[in-house]
């Protein structure tokens, strides 16, 4: 049943996505970073114009495309105000954009003071610019070790997210559909501080967290304990948190809407750095760095604290650990609070290395249930290396294979690896009958 749903989730997102249409999009914002309005973009496919756009009054704009393919965005220097320049003085136009099936795709154009501008290309998709090319040293090589750092920001990010599915499903045996949603609310509770409350992004991050955490805490109180001492199912409890995560999921479109939307920061378009045969911005590198050192800390949360001792000993055997005079029900409710805060954790730091959208959690779940089932059903350090395979093997996939099918690639590696070994790599086999 659950391979069935995790199908129909699949389908479910690729039919939303393409009932959406192809467009291109993006914000224009000044060196002051307030909003950039009255400025003309245009889009080109093989010589021929498909549309033309003017940022409005909050500096977005949008072009609607005919459907997937390669174009030219193009903005009119012409039309900046004054006092604003582009970055790079030849980046007015960004040419081989590649849009997918139902892809909205954010373009952005970094601007800057008359004084500040360079030579060289300066636009770009997603979160910033492209790089200048380098010399790497040998292609394939040079490769290998940029994916492979790639491989380790997705996949700590990824793990970070699971680790409270993992410890909430050891606890408590819940599959739970809407964990994704304490991802996209850990995100859009940093985006709404930081872009619309114009607070710093460290202090909105922070505050994020504990929104998440009090999610996590009031949807285990209000919610599934007691629907859990009413007898409910665990199938039943499974059909509920589906239909959880789709409210939970629409109302975060009807409040944010559904273009994607970048921090209002200064960390978001930053130029590489070269360190041997890897190009990474300084905001890439905290991000991973950070990651593994969340990854460690709750590591020794787990092992060395007496609630982190507790937790683990729920998730192994809950009658056990009841029998021994834990308190069980207070530890679902710290493995609720630190999960939904580890989800929103993991929401900041993928919003900030990609952008922020309103299902970017739902993306995510099933990498996540990857990641979990990877590494052993209940078991937080299997989601960790749950998760870390699944980034690179998602990222190293692309060297042979097209992009759209890295995570194919991930969920293909999961299947073998339980071919060989059923219960996952941390997962304790168990009698059946």
């Amino acid at each position: 049943m659950l391979l069935l749903v995790l199908s129909a989730m699949v389908l479910g997102s690729g039919l939303a996505s393409a009932q959406d249409g192809e467009a291109l999009e993006g914000t224009l914002r000044g060196p002051d970073r307030d909003p950039v309005s009255g400025v003309t973009i245009t889009v080109a496919q093989d010589g021929q114009q498909v549309g033309t756009a003017t940022s409005g009054a909050d500096g977005t704009w949008r072009v609607p495309v005919p459907g997937p393919g390669s174009y030219d965005v193009t903005l009119d220097p012409g039309s900046l105000p004054d006092g604003t320049v582009l970055r790079k003085a030849d980046g007015a136009t960004l040419a081989g954009v590649t849009i997918r099936a139902g892809q909205q795709r954010t373009v952005l154009f970094p601007l800057v003071a008359p004084g500040e501008a360079t030579g060289g290309e300066g636009g770009g998709t997603g979160q910033a610019p492209a790089p200048a090319p380098v010399d790497t040293g040998p292609g394939i090589g040079a490769l290998l070790a940029q994916l492979t750092v790639a491989g380790i920001k997705y996949g700590a990010i990824i793990a970070i997210a699971a680790i409270g599915l993992s410890l909430i499903f050891g606890t408590t045996g819940l599959i739970n559909f809407a964990h994704g949603e304490l991802v996209t609310i850990g995100a859009m509770a940093a985006f709404a501080l930081n872009a619309l409350a114009g607070w710093g992004l460290l202090v909105s991050a922070v505050v994020a967290i504990a929104v998440g955490s009090l999610v996590g805490a009031g949807l285990e109180l209000g919610l599934w304990r007691p629907l859990r001492l009413r007898g409910t199912g665990r199938i039943q409890l499974f059909i509920i948190s589906i239909g959880l995560s789709l409210l939970l999921r629409h109302v975060i479109l009807v409040l944010f809407g559904s273009r994607p939307q970048p921090y209002n920061s200064p960390y978001v378009i930053q130029e590489a750095m070269v360190l041997g045969p890897i190009a990474i911005t300084p905001r890439d590198l905290v991000i991973t760095l950070l990651a593994l050192a969340v990854l460690v800390l709750v590591g020794v949360l787990l092992l060395r604290t007496r609630i982190g001792k507790a937790m683990r000993a729920v998730a192994d055997d809950r009658d056990l650990a009841e029998s021994s005079g834990i308190d069980v029900s207070r530890v679902i409710l710290y493995v609720w609070t630190i999960g939904g805060g580890l989800a929103a954790l993991g929401g900041i730091l993928f919003g900030l290395s990609e952008i922020v959208t309103w299902d970017m959690g739902f993306r995510l779940l099933l990498l996540m249930f990857a990641a979990v089932i990877l590494g052993g059903l209940g078991s937080a350090f299997g989601a960790m290396v749950g998760g870390l395979l699944v980034g690179l093997v998602a990222q190293l996939s692309t060297v042979y294979f097209p992009v759209e099918l890295q995570n194919a690639w991930a969920l293909g590696v999961l299947i073998l690896v339980l071919l060989v070994r059923p219960q996952g790599i941390f997962g304790q086999s168990q009698r059946v009958g």
